[in-house]
């Protein structure tokens, strides 16, 4: 079973999303899964070099007390799922273009899974530049990606246009928030969704694609 995933690497409901899903896929071991992560860009118009965090902040919610109040919340969830985010080490809000032309390479060298995944820690845990070229490289090391191809790739413009493209064709369908999953490309639920309604998605498919079989 196919399951599409559209993500931000810098949105912290993505990452419990993941966490949600991976639970949800261990629950249903009979079942063969292939999860794609899509790309999707929160802040498209972030320039190069990012966003001072800090000021970032507070043109978005006006007050620390505001962003705060909804973070308070992120980490609630986060830590139900077993994640401990530090946001506080977090000093950048980087433009994504880079990391989801990172993510495209993972998924042609069958590592896009441990490179979503270290791009998640590198920002929530770790407080990295994900906009950083040295910080991606890091991550698609880590992955057991050629880090010198990696950097050869990230220092020009290759398949920026194709990943822009892919993101456009999420903006049609009507994604306007991430998460949004794609369950065998039949269902379509929007936000970091409980294991349990992720299970009920998996199953109905599953159920789907045994009726129109027979």
């Amino acid at each position: 079973m196919q399951i599409d995933v559209i993500s931000d690497s810098i949105c912290p409901w993505c990452f419990i999303g993941k966490r949600r899903l991976e639970k949800a896929i261990a629950a249903r071991p009979d079942i063969s899964f292939e999860v794609l992560w899509r790309p999707y860009q929160l802040n498209p118009d972030t320039p190069h070099e990012g966003y001072d965090r800090k000021a970032y902040m507070q043109a978005k919610f006006g007050s620390s007390d505001q962003a705060k109040g909804v973070y308070k919340i992120v980490q609630s969830n986060a830590r139900e799922e077993g994640l401990e985010l530090a946001l506080e080490k977090q000093k950048r809000v980087p433009n994504t273009l880079d990391s989801h032309r990172l993510n495209h390479w993972a998924h042609t060298a069958g590592v896009q899974d441990a490179v979503v995944e270290g791009l998640f820690r590198a920002y929530f845990i770790d407080g990295a530049d994900i906009g950083d070229p040295a910080v991606l490289v890091g991550v698609a090391r880590a992955a057991g990606m050629d880090a010198g191809v990696v950097a050869q790739l990230l220092a020009g413009d290759a398949d920026r246009e194709l990943v822009l493209r892919e993101e456009a064709v999420a903006r049609r369908m009507g994604v306007t928030g991430v998460p949004c999953f794609i369950i065998d490309q039949r269902l379509v639920m929007v936000g970091a969704q409980e294991t349990d309604m992720l299970l009920r998605a998996i199953d109905h498919a599953a159920e789907q694609a045994i009726q129109a079989a027979e």
